[in-house]
């Protein structure tokens, strides 16, 4: 096995594009995964820093550039880009994106590549889950080797759903407490959204449920990281990605024994 110090010299930190509409949970997401609470510091392509200030007001006046990196302090080896824009229904934007997708799939320049996408999907709003933003990406975007991952997040907005139908049904608080998160479960599987999104011309290579508010120590983002592993088609990129994250030792042990 090639040594890790020899891996990241030869690509760098390990890159993640992060698509999704707006209060779809993606920046509390990478907070946690990141393990802090702040915010993250944004670089151009060049790798000079801007301010924060700007950046936001250029996405006010929708010109938002996906070339930006978002990088917490907390954890710089992971580098990250949103997509923030094309879901909102923007031909201009979703050119930019798609444009962005395949030069960064690519590139003969290994630390520019992407290795993955998290595709956020809130499920606060499961009724309208999968918009023509998701269906239109996912029948459109050829990602390549780029392993896209479906990311349900807000998952527990299902339990108080799966609560309601519960206690309507006569059972006590405790019993329906103990039951939500099975029965969440149950509704999720009956609106066949991962049914939808597996049918389309380019699905997604996993999909990752994810409940518990993230700021708070319930949330459990382990899933995501060792769904993202098992996905990445080579062992150098997995070992890039156990040797970035630091909030999952158990993913490191495994592929450490393996």
């Amino acid at each position: 096995m090639e040594p890790t110090q020899d891996i990241r010299a030869k690509f760098g930190r390990f890159r993640i594009l992060v698509l999704g509409r707006a209060n779809a949970g993606k920046t509390t997401l990478l907070q946690r995964i990141c393990n802090t609470t702040e915010k993250p510091e944004i670089f151009d392509r060049e790798g000079n820093k801007i301010d924060p200030a700007v950046v936001q007001g250029t996405v006010n006046r929708g010109d938002h550039n996906i070339e930006n990196e978002l990088v917490f302090r907390s954890n710089r080896d992971f580098v990250f880009h949103d997509s923030c824009g094309f879901e909102s229904g923007g031909e201009d934007e979703f050119t930019k994106m798609k444009k962005f997708v395949l030069d960064r799939a690519s590139t003969t320049k290994l630390k520019e590549r992407i290795h993955a996408i998290w595709y956020c999907i809130p499920m606060d709003e499961s009724h309208r889950a999968i918009t023509k933003a998701e269906e239109r990406f996912f029948s459109e975007c050829d990602t390549s080797d780029v392993p896209v991952i479906a990311v349900f997040t807000k998952f527990d907005a299902l339990w108080d759903d799966a609560y309601g139908q519960l206690k309507s049904s006569g059972l006590t608080r405790r019993e329906c407490s103990i039951r939500a998160p099975e029965r969440a479960k149950e509704i999720f599987a009956n609106a066949k959204i991962w049914d939808r999104l597996r049918e389309t011309k380019y699905p997604p290579k996993d999909s990752v449920c994810v409940a518990g508010e993230m700021e708070k120590d319930n949330a459990n983002c382990e899933p995501l990281l060792e769904s993202t592993t098992s996905t990445l088609g080579e062992e150098q990129m997995q070992m890039l990605l156990i040797s970035t994250q630091q909030t999952n030792m158990a993913l490191c042990i495994k592929y450490a024994v393996e």
